[in-house]
């Protein structure tokens, strides 16, 4: 597993679909099951066959039995199992990110301990690189034990989003039925069957991936910082708070304002209703302003770009202190009116 992990292991993207053909075959052996059940109450016509010899009950086809072999994932059950898949993804995902960590730190260049000496099979002294347990041990002593999942939250995501857009596409563009490679089959059959597929393969493979990759970046990004200790990807956060504040706060308020200050017998309360929770939107966006400021200040600091170093922007080591600055220098609400704007009291242009 490198730093370019696929989204969707092959296992998974095989079982979906087998799953997918089992949900197909159940709706079939429904239908036909309700078509007997139907046949049985008509009159019986002058061809049947004798009730001591009934005529033997129709095998299912080949194709029928192998579109029912398969497990769920259509119909009523394909949410289900997408968000099974989901979060099975994010399991396996979780419990392999310290391991493809280290790894890319070690892929990087980043050697923070000097090699020891060992010997090889042969006897001779040769120098040893840290192991993974030794790497992933220095890692906890700098950052602690969660500092191991440095980089997880946006590698959940883009993982989500590839399986997530997987399976939506298929069921915009459903896969033709794909015929297994026999030995029966000459060259040009064989290749056809191979190529048909591979492409349908690759044309998921690529809008998932183009999808993904911003996230996977990011995810890639976070990680990496561990070698220059920086924080330039530490804006998601403060963002991910400031809209939970924001939802949380405009719905509760709107709710108590209508339930309880709104009397039913007012001639306007339905217009008044209609327009609390757009009014509550604004009051409460005032309110979670600096997630929404230091987010983005979060995005740019330190990043290479003139706007986010000194003397515009000091470098900031996470978010939080970001806050504490700007909440230092009554800066908070920075740039939240374009109109009046006054000059705050800790701002290089105050008066003395």
């Amino acid at each position: 597993m490198g730093a370019s992990d696929p989204e969707v292991a092959p296992w998974a993207r095989g079982g979906a679909a087998g799953m997918a053909g089992a949900g197909a075959g159940a709706g079939a052996r429904g239908g036909a099951a309700a078509g007997v059940e139907a046949r049985a109450h008509d009159p019986p016509p002058a061809h049947r066959a004798h009730p001591r010899h009934p005529r033997p009950a129709a095998q299912p086809s080949a194709r029928r039995m192998e579109g029912s072999s398969g497990g769920l994932g259509s119909g009523d059950n394909a949410p289900t199992t997408e968000a099974l898949f989901v979060a099975l993804g994010a399991g396996v995902t979780a419990l392999s990110h310290p391991l493809l960590y280290v790894k890319l730190l070690i892929q990087v260049g980043h050697e923070p301990m000097p090699p020891t000496i060992g010997t090889n099979v042969l006897g001779r002294k040769v120098l040893y690189l840290p192991s993974f347990f030794t790497y992933a041990k220095y890692i906890v002593q700098v950052d602690g034990k969660i500092g191991l999942f440095r980089g997880l939250s946006p590698r959940l995501m883009s993982n989500a989003l590839s399986t997530v857009t997987r399976g939506s596409m298929k069921k915009v563009f459903p896969p033709d039925e794909i015929e297994q490679v026999s030995n029966k089959d000459d060259m040009k059959t064989s290749l056809k069957k191979v190529v048909k597929e591979t492409s349908y393969e690759m044309m998921m493979q690529c809008v998932s991936r183009m999808l993904a990759h911003p996230l996977h970046v990011i995810s890639m990004r976070c990680m990496v910082q561990f070698v220059g200790r920086e924080a330039k990807y530490s804006g998601l956060i403060p963002h991910l708070l400031g809209d939970v504040v924001f939802l949380w706060g405009c719905n509760l308020l709107a709710h108590f304002i209508n339930a309880y200050l709104v009397d039913d017998s007012f001639s306007q309360a339905l217009a008044i209703r209609s327009y609390t929770k757009f009014v509550m939107g604004i009051a409460v966006s005032m309110l979670t302003y600096p997630f929404l400021l230091v987010g983005d200040l979060m995005a740019v600091n330190n990043c290479g770009l003139q706007a986010g170093l000194p003397p515009y922007s000091p470098v900031f080591k996470s978010w939080i202190h970001c806050w504490k600055y700007l909440s230092v220098q009554g800066q908070l609400f920075r740039g939240s009116s374009l109109l009046f704007r006054r000059v705050s009291s800790g701002s290089c242009f105050a008066l003395e």
